[in-house]
């Protein structure tokens, strides 16, 4: 198959590098306010202006925040907060030179709390039970709950809009909507076009009673959770601006070099942060169907350091070369390659052991072998049609692969020499696995999305074992083990990152600077773990490091 080259080559550069920048000494200071005297637990961002690189901390108990030195560039710097129920009075900006400075932030309450909620602080403060508002989790797909919960929709206009946003591929955002080839609705029966018009019914009243229709302010209390506290203020978080808003890093690696990896949920781009000097490249993926939704969705790198993207909608793979800076393509066979094709996974990671890549694909709820030498595919169908939505790939050292049931509850493997399909379901029912890899003990970890738990399943002895992270409605989305035997996660709806010691059960979570939505997780094999994740709807990567 003949390579496809690169259709672009430098596409951006990060707004200003580090390199040939005076580094400011450290910064310090205190936050307090007029109602509560000196704030713990508050998030203090700087930013030098003129940079794609923001750096946060966090006040202790005594409200006093220190960046460390060398993380600042000396010149002109903005400065901000997070923390709900408040805004920074002042001061917004330092100049930092050679020597060490100091600032004294002023808050004033907040003078619109409604935004500065996130996702999870909003379905806790709605009225209405679990069941009511469970549904709310799915709206997060493509953008915050502030859309329907500020705007003054009616019932009717609620259900022509979900109507709208279900011809919607998942590839999508308020700023790249992007419309199905193959209709869901068409090809179901009339039974089922009525129940999932009630559905919508129930979901356009639930929001219509909620929202701001004919009310100038909500008719109940808005809730905020605690700010950080002990281990969770102690925490760096680094964040790199990337060069277009409409970027979407679903998918975040860091390779041995350490460069950072991603890719964009809705366009046909990959592109590499030098996390050093907060430089950006990219480069566009050829595109193999021009109708079909565009972006792709896993990310991974084989032992080669070959870089593999699930093209989804397009139908096929691509493996990047970093050393030529080429594309190869492989689509699937004409027919395999419908328009509901959606090859989402790709698991490259033990390629070596037989010359085998798995592929997913969400379209067909099928699991592909391909010989990569040859292009042959072998087909393995976990349940009969119509199936639960197979979701996740992820191999061992003898490219067994283990997959992830989202379509309700059960994890599974097939094995690479027998073909044998295996599945056992997850303790808690219709958990809804999602993305998750396995450790150096062979353990699967992974998020169990409806559930709102990390889940583990031992092969060796068949049994599950299954954690809540503390915060209501976190709905971990992918589990990442480190080198020291915790999980992290991280979550679409609190802007947090969860650390989980599963020795003792406890968990320590860090809320990001931002509205954060994110998707796969990474944590580096360092001395220091470092926790890296795509900002999926504020076109931002972000690295976290814990400071015990």
């Amino acid at each position: 198959m003949p390579l496809v080259p690169a259709r672009s080559g430098l596409l951006a550069l990060g707004l200003l590098a580090w390199a040939g920048i005076a580094q400011a000494e450290a910064l310090s200071g205190t936050v307090r306010s007029a109602e509560e005297g000196p704030m713990a637990g508050v998030l203090v961002s700087a930013q030098r202006e003129g940079t794609n690189v923001t750096v946060t901390v966090v006040t202790d108990a005594e409200g006093r925040f220190a960046f460390p030195e060398g993380r600042l560039a000396a010149g002109p710097t903005r400065l901000s907060i997070r923390a709900a129920g408040w805004d920074l009075a002042g001061p917004e900006a330092v100049t930092l030179t050679a020597a060490p400075a100091s600032a004294a932030l002023v808050l004033r309450p907040a003078r619109d709390l409604p935004m500065q909620l996130t996702n999870a602080e909003w379905i806790e403060s709605l009225p209405g039970g679990d069941a009511d508002k469970h549904f709310l989790q799915n709206c997060t797909n493509c953008h915050r709950l502030v859309q329907p919960l500020l705007s003054d929709h009616d019932e009717a206009e609620f259900v022509d809009v979900q109507r709208r946003m279900a011809g919607y591929a998942q590839a999508s955002s308020l700023l790249r909507p992007q419309v199905l080839v193959a209709d869901r609705v068409a090809n179901q029966s009339a039974a089922a076009q009525a129940a999932r018009l009630k559905v919508f019914e129930r979901q356009a009243a639930y929001l219509a009673r909620v929202n701001l229709r004919q009310k100038e302010s909500f008719d109940f209390a808005l809730k905020t959770f605690p700010r950080p506290a002990g281990r969770a203020a102690r925490v760096i978080v680094t964040e790199y601006d990337l060069p277009e808003p409409t970027r979407q890093p679903h998918d975040v690696i860091v390779t041995p070099d350490g460069m950072v990896w991603y890719n964009s949920f809705t366009e046909q781009v990959l592109g590499r942060l030098d996390p050093r000097t907060g430089e950006i490249r990219e480069w566009e993926v050829p595109t193999l169907r021009p109708d079909a939704p565009k972006g792709s969705l896993a990310l991974r790198a084989d032992r080669d350091g070959h870089l593999w993207l699930g093209l989804s909608y397009q139908g096929g793979v691509a493996r990047f070369d970093p050393r030529t800076e080429q594309f190869r393509i492989y689509p699937l066979p004409a027919h395999l390659n419908r328009d509901s094709t959606q090859t989402t996974e790709v698991e490259p990671r033990h390629l070596h052991v037989d010359g085998k890549l798995w592929i997913e694909d969400s379209g067909t709820y099928s699991i592909y072998r391909m010989d990569v030498a040859t292009g042959a595919i072998e087909v393995f169908q976990p349940f009969p049609i119509p199936s639960p939505n197979i979701y996740d790939l992820s191999t061992d050292a003898e490219n067994n692969v283990f997959f992830t049931v989202f379509g309700r509850g059960d994890v599974g493997r097939v094995d690479a020499k027998t073909g044998q399909i295996r599945t056992w379901p997850t303790p808690t029912p219709d958990s809804s696995p999602r993305r998750g890899m396995l450790d150096r003990d062979g353990r699967f970890w992974f998020g169990e999305w409806k559930a709102g738990n990390i889940g583990m399943f031992d092969p060796r002895t068949e049994s599950f074992r299954e954690w809540r992270p503390p915060t209501p409605w976190f709905f971990p989305y992918d589990v990442a083990p480190d080198r020291n035997g915790e999980a992290w996660t991280g979550s679409m709806l609190t802007d947090k990152v969860a650390r989980l010691n599963p020795k003792t059960g406890e968990f320590v979570e860090y809320l990001l600077p931002r509205p954060t939505n994110i998707r796969r997780v990474f944590v580096t094999e360092t001395e220091r773990v470092q926790f890296w994740a795509g900002s999926n709807h504020g076109a931002s990567i972000l690295r976290l490091e814990p400071l015990d």
